[in-house]
């Protein structure tokens, strides 16, 4: 059947309601059965369409024709100089060495008249199966003028994991040769069955017919033998290796959970260590120093190792958006293509399990919203198929994931008449190209004229950035107009353990992630100027950056009053940079993240806390909400 629109539909309704069906099996709950039989018979009759097409050859109902047949198609065909038949029966192991049978069969098929015949008899039960074992085995015919080391080139990958014969079968006398029908003389395209009885011919031409259609309807009360095991009297385990050394086990995430919060804690009984040792005089200090540095390389691995085991390619995630889009598009009666790159990039767990959603969104405003309708495109010279991209990849010490489009980007004076509208800025306020699009991240704003089930539902983006920011990453919006837009994400590695920068603050630690860091430096007296509505700001790389005292925030009596008398360290959030003044700069350390929401409850600008090597708690400071935080007090 040619693959259609409407077919391609139908398998992929088929694909939900097997879904369905599993799930309610997996619940214990009643299967729709209407729905499946409302689906079996949209499958029946796309059948039955396909079959009510003429018929390319009528039934044959007796063996004579049948060979008549073949020999014509026989006599239609080059005449190549070799028949061969080759038994082809891989060990187990075959998949596990990285061979694929499928390959070797195509590129036997490239070389002349190709038949094939598998042998399922190995298979297990379903219950049984080994996934990574190679079961099966095939019995192979070759009409060919290439010899017998172009064959076996084709195997050379496959020595040692598998029984190969190959022979010849190509009578030497020319006239044999014409006379006699050849293996692969019936092929799938002349499969014609015999639904009625005949006189026994001559016995050679019986031998003759039946090996010629033995691939398309062998007898079935003659089971083939098991061609994996034939023409050897070793036992069926001498043939199997240990598969199992490439093996994996399954753990619940509760274990790996465990394991981490474990290696956490040594985590800090090694930083307290290492400070003791730093304090340490005599003969076999410096042994233990030693010491001490090696114990932190190996917890250092120790953490890494169990980080990679939480890992898991995005894929998990990439993998929803193809059939979305596809349904999407669809509906909408836009013809989008989705391209997806860096899927393999490798995410934490239960980050991966958070950023589904906030993806589905945007994916759905970029195929609604994003996306113009074919005439529009051509009217502005774009072609009718528009692109929506999905893109993860590193970046740093983070994860970058992006969903862009070649849409017509974001419209500015939409956005600007909406938040009007609803009083969300004055009438009279110029804002910047960053500052109209975070209008978009405020609480239930859609520029959309009416709710759909697609977009504009009521979840606007602001669940989006409050689901991202809760894994503790950001969310940042680049738009050209009649170009595109894009969104993008950027989300830690893990959320356990962060590499934070100590810094302090009268009596108090802080740790500000070094992902956010982008330069600390002294100011000189003079250097601060104060902005109504802004606070004080200092002048950094062509802008004006705002100063946010940390001791003000947490209500900290601080060492330093004066600006020029401590450090400003800038860092950026959310596409804003701000100016934290703090007394001193400690040292760069791996903390463990111990969630404050779970064990008190949320606090602007505190994204969590750690224990320090001494034992003492350090807050680890949300950079996003803190500048947040300030400008809210300066706008005070």
């Amino acid at each position: 059947m040619q693959v259609t629109r409407p077919i391609s539909d139908l398998l992929l309704k088929s694909v939900d309601v097997m879904r369905e069906m599993l799930r309610a099996v997996q619940q214990k709950e009643p299967v729709d059965a209407q729905r499946v039989a409302d689906l079996q018979f949209d499958l029946e009759l796309a059948i039955a369409q396909k079959n009510s097409a003429p018929a390319a050859a009528p039934v044959v109902e007796a063996a004579a024709p049948v060979v008549e047949a073949a020999a014509a198609a026989v006599a239609a065909r080059p005449a190549y100089a070799h028949r061969w038949r080759i038994l082809f029966r891989p060990y187990p192991q075959l998949f596990v060495h990285g061979n694929d049978p499928l390959r070797m069969l195509r590129e036997l098929a490239e070389l002349g008249q190709f038949g094939v015949q598998t042998d399922l008899s190995s298979l297990p039960q379903l219950s049984d199966l080994d996934t990574e074992a190679c079961l099966l085995a095939w019995d192979l015919t070759l009409e060919t003028n290439a010899d017998e080391s172009v064959l076996k080139e084709i195997f050379d990958w496959a020595e040692g994991d598998c029984e190969l014969e190959i022979r010849d079968e190509l009578p030497a006398d020319p006239a044999a040769a014409s006379e006699s029908v050849p293996a692969v003389a019936v092929e799938p395209a002349l499969a014609i069955p015999v639904t009625a009885a005949v006189e026994a011919p001559p016995a050679a031409a019986v031998a003759r017919v039946e090996h010629a259609a033995e691939p398309v309807a062998p007898k079935p009360e003659v089971k083939r033998p098991n061609l994996a095991l034939a023409a050897s009297n070793e036992p069926a385990e001498a043939h199997k290796p240990n598969v199992g050394d490439a093996s994996s086990i399954r753990v619940s995430t509760e274990k790996i959970d465990e394991l981490m919060n474990t290696v956490g804690e040594l985590v800090i009984t090694q930083s307290m260590l290492s400070q003791l040792g730093s304090r340490i005089d005599g003969d076999v200090a410096e042994q233990l120093r030693s010491g001490l540095a090696q114990l932190e390389r190996n917890m250092r691995e120790l953490q890494e190792s169990v980080m990679r085991v939480r890992m898991l390619p995005i894929s998990f995630v990439f993998s929803r958006f193809p059939r979305m889009v596809r349904d999407l598009s669809q509906r909408l009666g836009k013809n989008v293509e989705l391209k997806v790159s860096g899927e393999q990039t490798e995410l934490d767990k239960t980050v991966l399990e958070k950023i589904g959603d906030p993806l589905v969104h945007l994916v759905r405003n970029s195929v609604d919203h994003g996306i113009e309708m074919p005439d529009v495109r051509v009217a502005a010279g774009k072609p009718a198929n528009g692109t929506v991209n999905l893109e993860a990849y590193h970046k740093g010490g983070s994860i970058t994931v992006e969903v862009s489009d070649d849409g017509g980007g974001l419209n500015k004076d939409r956005i600007l008449a909406k938040a009007r509208e609803r009083g969300l800025i004055g009438v009279n306020d110029v804002l910047s190209d960053d500052a109209i699009y975070e209008l978009i991240f405020m609480a239930g704003f859609s520029t959309a004229d009416q709710t759909t089930d697609i977009s504009g539902r009521g979840v606007g983006m602001d669940v989006v950035r409050r689901n991202i920011k809760e894994l503790g990453g950001a969310i940042e919006v680049r738009s050209e107009r009649g170009r595109g837009s894009r969104f993008i994400i950027t989300l830690p590695l893990t959320l356990a353990i962060v590499d934070g920068q100590s810094v302090n603050v009268g009596g108090e630690t802080y740790i500000v992630p070094l992902t956010t860091i982008i330069e600390s430096l002294q100011l000189k007296p003079g250097m601060v100027n104060r902005v109504a509505g802004q606070g004080e700001v200092f002048w950094f790389r062509d802008r004006y950056v705002p100063v946010v005292r940390v001791h003000d925030v947490f209500g900290v009596k601080p060492r330093a009053a004066q600006l020029h008398e401590g450090l400003i360290m800038v860092v950026e959030g959310e596409g804003r940079r701000c100016g934290l003044f703090v007394d001193d700069l400690l040292g760069q350390q791996q903390v463990v993240i111990k969630s404050l929401e779970t064990n008190f409850r949320r606090v602007d600008g505190v994204s969590g806390a750690t224990i320090l090597g001494d034992g003492a708690i350090a807050l680890i400071l949300d950079v996003p909400g803190l500048i947040r935080v300030a400008a809210q007090r300066a706008a005070a």
